[in-house]
């Protein structure tokens, strides 16, 4: 049982909404009286001091979230390696690991995925990103956007699995959890040349984004390719040539 103690309303709140949210069963406790003999667990505000005779953890009001996660590690018997799984795209899939449990799972634009990693790898000790090697360009891109964690490259074939009535738009994380689990090559980057049909869906785009119908050439479609210019920033420098 997941015993809550804490006098910090926004960690009360906060815990449990998310245990709520989750269905986990839990009691609640004023801080300092005794625990109820079947008490698994501790949840505490950062103002306790914790003395408990059951593992305990403190929570950060700004992050309930984190805080349930450990919680449930430690009922599920003791946290595994934190592995991050990303199966790329414009819309990249990501599946958070520990041990055998998906802990948190996110569908998010390619840009901000290298910053969601970074925030669900923030203080976990020896963490791993798996991404894999499908859409190359989006996917170095990511690559050289993580933060500084151990990176593999993950061979993705049939790792998108069927998907039944009611489960459209989960093949991505479903994929992301498959990638997590898959052995593949350390990286540090990945380099790609992009092919000319790469480069003329980036110059089909740029000109979908312009207002004067403009299209980029090949070479600033190439940069664009490998991550040194938005589409945008593209089409501007293509303007200012014209002028």
């Amino acid at each position: 049982m997941i015993v809550v103690a804490t006098e910090d309303f926004e960690v009360y709140h906060g815990v449990v909404n998310e245990l709520r949210d989750r269905g986990v069963p839990f009691t609640t406790v004023e801080p300092g009286d005794p625990l109820p003999d079947q008490a698994s667990v501790l949840v505490t505000g950062p103002e306790s001091t914790i003395d408990a005779s059951v593992p305990a953890v403190s929570a950060d009001p700004e992050d309930p979230r984190r805080a349930v996660e450990e919680v449930l590690t430690i009922l599920r018997g003791g946290g595994g390696r934190i592995v991050v799984g990303i199966d790329p795209g414009d819309r990249p899939g990501i599946a958070v690991l520990s041990g055998d449990s998906v802990v948190a799972a996110f569908h998010v634009p390619a840009a901000q995925t290298a910053e969601v990693v970074a925030a669900e790898l923030e203080d976990a000790p020896n963490p791993l990103v798996r991404i894999g090697d499908g859409a190359r360009l989006i996917g170095a891109q990511i690559i050289d956007d993580l933060p500084d964690v151990p990176v593999e490259l993950v061979d993705e074939t049939g790792t998108t699995p069927y998907l039944g009535t009611g489960a459209r738009g989960m093949g991505d994380v479903l994929a992301a959890v498959n990638i997590a689990q898959i052995e593949g090559e350390e990286v540090e980057s990945r380099e790609v040349e992009p092919t000319a049909g790469e480069l003329q869906t980036i110059k089909e785009r740029s000109r979908e984004l312009s207002e004067a119908n403009w299209t980029i050439d090949d070479e600033l479609a190439r940069r664009v390719a490998v991550g040194e210019l938005t589409i945008e920033e593209a089409l501007a420098e293509h303007q200012g040539d014209d002028t």
